[in-house]
């Protein structure tokens, strides 16, 4: 049987994904809420994270791990949907760890084994003091879990609701990951991408990786033809 502890030891946390670089201010406060949280001592055995797909949520929950670790502690963060071809038992063992991080809890609702497992985990993160840290797409009042109990624990977990990027904040999550890859991108050049780019900051970021691998390669400046050229726009 693989637990989700034995493949914890194969993930690595992406190192961009830290509080200090989560930019865009519509969910600034909910990031420094979450540092604030990691950094004191508290009693709370769980947190919730709500928003839409593209909020950052996967984000914040590795920038959990990434402080706790910073003070000392250990943490993990794990994909509830990669998780599910393992099973339910995949879950046990990981409370030994300071802070776990389960990223789309919302995947397991409705299924009585998963809600089960996850409701022995949290009790075993409690009884260690520890913490739980979960990321959902709605909160857990409006998502169908069978189990009344877990329903309950995560209702009365804190909640941190993020809210939908605008395109200002987008366009300046755009610029400040270009710069941190060292890519001179000026204001014309993202708003030219901006423009004509999907909306969902994923595939924004994703444009941003082919620019990057194609101005190395080409060594070339980002101008608003070399974007066009690549991306065939």
């Amino acid at each position: 049987m693989t637990t989700a502890s034995q493949m914890a030891l194969g993930v690595r946390l992406r190192d961009d994904a830290r509080f200090d670089n989560f930019h865009g201010d519509r969910n600034r406060d909910a990031a420094r809420r979450l540092e604030t949280l990691c950094e004191q001592n508290h009693d709370l055995p769980v947190m919730v994270i709500c928003g839409d797909s593209d909020t950052g949520k996967s984000h914040l929950l590795e920038a959990v791990c990434h402080r706790v670790e910073q003070l000392g502690q250990s943490a993990v963060c794990i994909s509830i949907e990669e998780l599910l071809p393992f099973g339910p038992d995949a879950l046990s063992g990981l409370e030994t760890r300071h802070v776990v991080c389960l990223d789309d809890l919302d995947k397991l609702a409705g299924d009585p084994r998963w809600e089960e497992a996850v409701f022995h985990l949290y009790n075993r993160i409690l009884d260690r003091r520890g913490l739980l840290v979960v990321s959902m797409s709605e909160v857990p009042a409006s998502l169908p879990f069978g189990l009344a109990d877990l329903g309950s624990r995560l209702a009365h977990g804190l909640l941190v609701q993020l809210g939908v990027y605008r395109d200002e904040d987008r366009m300046r999550i755009l610029m400040a990951r270009a710069e941190q890859r060292g890519m001179v991108m000026t204001d014309e050049v993202a708003g030219f991408i901006m423009r004509r780019a999907p909306r969902r900051l994923g595939e924004l970021l994703a444009i941003l990786d082919s620019l990057d691998e194609n101005s190395l390669q080409a060594q070339r400046r980002l101008t608003i033809p070399f974007v066009k050229t690549v991306m065939g726009w």
